[in-house]
């Protein structure tokens, strides 16, 4: 299937791949980049938005931690706890004239001390935020107080705040408890949003209570944090007091709402703080936000929170960005793409297309040699391959020329020494009979021996035949050097079966044997010589060999001459026509071991003076047998 959109050229292949691998390395860049980015992008504007909620939960924390001190205070201090305990069943302070046990004094005392207090600590931090303070006898009748300048006051102060709605569950609570922003009970001509504190003030010395004490918080303290926050416009921040969430409005906090539900943590965010957690939320129009809530650590108050919805504008103008810089990215490796592509081209193509050129030419007979076509690099390695070719060629050619000639002059060597055959069968036959007329039995075999050697020699195709088949026409041969040497030669054969006889040898491998152990063995030695040539059967290395051995009683030879003799090459002053001494014991060797292997072949051993053996080794191949198995198949 790929192989119809790739094009049928190299040079478009290369193209077509660096194309498609630039494409796919710009494709993953892109994905992994905008992946990256994303969740990079997500990670900031969460980390950059726990970073601003911490800033300002901290700060009111910091704040509300200074109220809740000075409202320990109001409640410890010994100076209006003795006013507390001397005024809590006096239904009102006595007048003048009738404050006949000080307690007008005790209670200015008890005053200057709170309002000092109150107005040396109240101009910083959270202080600023109490509106007022209150600290009442239970019947509510006498009562001190110090406010800001702004505030309204009057005698009913206590009671009002004693008979408002939250009084009760504040003032019952074992320790502080946030009921969140209400209306200020005392004073509604500005409709003032406050944080009610309310906390009993016991006995120093026992449990009773002797009063209590309420501390106005202005809301404030979580509105001004507002005027200088960074928020977007499609964000929204949220504070959570107990079980009632305030959304944030041009700097104020609405009435209790959380637009936004399905609340779904989100892990993995990689926030600053453990305490911070962040939410996967819905919005009334159905879309997913991711909203961060941060805790506001306040004595008492375990839900306290701020939380603020992640601004997707603001999200999708940074991803904006990054897209933008993920497009330069993709261009800039595309870009390097189609450098790579010309570069390509012009480091593979061009040369590719000089070869071609150089290929072309030697097809039209151009054999010189092109330096230019040997760069210093792979495809230079080919030239000088394509080079070194087309000299090669130029030799070949030139020696294919030479042999041609060679064999011709040898064709012409071997018509000139052609006889025909049936005239030289017939010449012999005629010797013979006339021998035989005049009784002459020893021309007439002579001649019988030396046409039947002819015919093998003349006639026999086979490079394979039996030892029976050797075995004559050594006879045949050893026949006439009989004859030659006057009959003071003999020789026997022991052959250890007689299924050796079917074995398969090498056409001429004794006579050139027999031939060396007449000529350089026993005619030097001037005396009487036998021959024996044995056969037998034998493994080597597993595998079962035919071996035969020629022995003579000759004048032996040296190591040196058996060396020279087993590896002797043709020698060119020999007569050619003598076919006998032509084919040499080195190509008998030579003619074994190419067929079966160098395990096989001859071995020569021999005593100076005394004997010569040569042992032939052969594989074991029997003629008769193997055809059997060939008609079985």
């Amino acid at each position: 299937m790929i192989k119809k959109f790739l094009p049928s050229s190299i040079r478009g292949k290369i193209m077509a791949v660096t194309a498609a691998i630039t494409v796919l390395i710009a494709v993953i860049t892109m994905a992994v980049c905008y992946s990256v980015f994303q969740s990079f992008l997500m990670k900031n504007q969460i980390q950059s938005t726990e970073f601003n909620l911490s800033v300002v939960s901290s700060n009111m924390a910091e704040d509300m931690k200074e109220i809740v001190t000075f409202t320990k205070w109001c409640c410890s201090n010994s100076e209006v706890g003795h006013y507390l305990e001397r005024l809590k069943d006096q239904p009102k302070l006595p007048t003048a004239s009738r404050d006949t046990e000080a307690l007008r004094p005790l209670a200015l005392t008890a005053y200057k001390r709170l309002n000092e207090e109150y107005i040396t600590s109240g101009t910083a931090g959270g202080k600023k935020y109490m509106a007022r303070v209150i600290i009442s006898t239970p019947n509510t009748g006498n009562f001190l107080q110090s406010m800001t300048s702004a505030n309204y006051s009057s005698s009913f102060d206590a009671a009002r705040v004693s008979k408002s709605s939250f009084f009760a569950p504040l003032f019952e609570s074992p320790d502080f408890r946030w009921i969140g922003v209400v209306d200020d009970p005392i004073s509604n001509a500005n409709h003032e949003k406050i944080i009610p504190i309310v906390r009993p003030v016991y006995d120093e010395y026992s449990l009773e209570i002797i009063g209590w004490t309420y501390v106005e918080v202005s809301s404030r303290l979580f509105t001004d944090y507002l005027a200088s926050y960074p928020q977007a416009s499609d964000s929204q921040l949220f504070l959570t007091i107990g079980d009632k969430t305030y959304g944030s409005s041009s700097s104020t906090w609405s009435d209790p709402a959380m637009p936004y539900t399905d609340f779904k943590p989100v892990t993995g965010t990689a926030t600053l703080d453990p305490g911070t957690q962040v939410f996967s939320v819905v919005s009334p129009n159905g879309e997913k936000r991711m909203l961060v809530r941060r805790p506001v650590e306040v004595e008492g108050a375990d839900g306290w929170y701020l939380s603020q919805v992640l601004s997707r504008q603001q999200f999708n103008q940074q991803r904006m960005v990054y897209l933008l810089l993920i497009v330069g990215i993709s261009s800039a490796i595309i870009s390097l793409g189609c450098l790579l592509t010309i570069l390509l081209n012009k480091i593979i193509s061009q040369p590719i297309k000089r070869l071609s050129l150089k290929i072309d030419a030697i097809a039209d007979g151009d054999f010189s040699r092109d330096s230019e076509i040997e760069w210093n690099h792979e495809l230079g390695s080919i030239g000088r391959g394509i080079n070194n070719m087309s000299e090669n060629i130029v030799t070949l050619m030139d020696k294919r020329v030479a042999d041609e000639k060679q064999k011709k002059d040898l064709e012409y060597q071997i018509l000139q020494s052609q006889i025909n055959p049936h005239f030289l069968y017939n010449t012999l036959n005629s010797i013979k009979w006339m021998a035989t007329i005049q009784n002459a039995t020893g021309i007439a075999d002579m001649t019988t021996a030396l046409a039947r050697l002819l015919k093998s020699v003349s006639k026999g195709t086979s490079s394979m035949v039996t030892l029976r088949e050797e075995l004559d026409l050594v006879k045949d041969y050893f026949l006439i050097q009989q004859y030659r040497y006057g009959g003071s030669i003999t020789m026997d054969y022991h052959i250890e079966s007689e299924d050796l006889y079917g074995c398969e040898i090498h056409r001429f491998t004794l006579q050139p044997i027999i031939e060396n152990a007449l000529f350089h063995g026993i005619e030097p030695k001037g005396t009487a010589g036998a021959i024996t040539v044995s056969a037998e059967s034998g493994t080597v290395n597993g595998k079962k060999v035919l071996k035969i051995s020629v022995t003579d009683n000759g004048i032996g030879m040296t190591r040196e001459t058996i060396d020279s003799v087993l590896h002797e090459e043709d020698n060119p002053g020999k007569n050619k026509t003598d076919f006998f001494r032509h084919v040499g014991i080195s190509n008998v060797n030579r003619r074994i071991q190419y067929d079966f292997g160098l395990e096989y072949g001859i071995t020569i051993v021999s005593e100076p003076g005394v004997y010569t053996t040569m042992t032939i080794v052969r594989p074991y191949i029997n003629q008769s047998e193997r055809k059997k198995d060939e008609d079985l198949l």
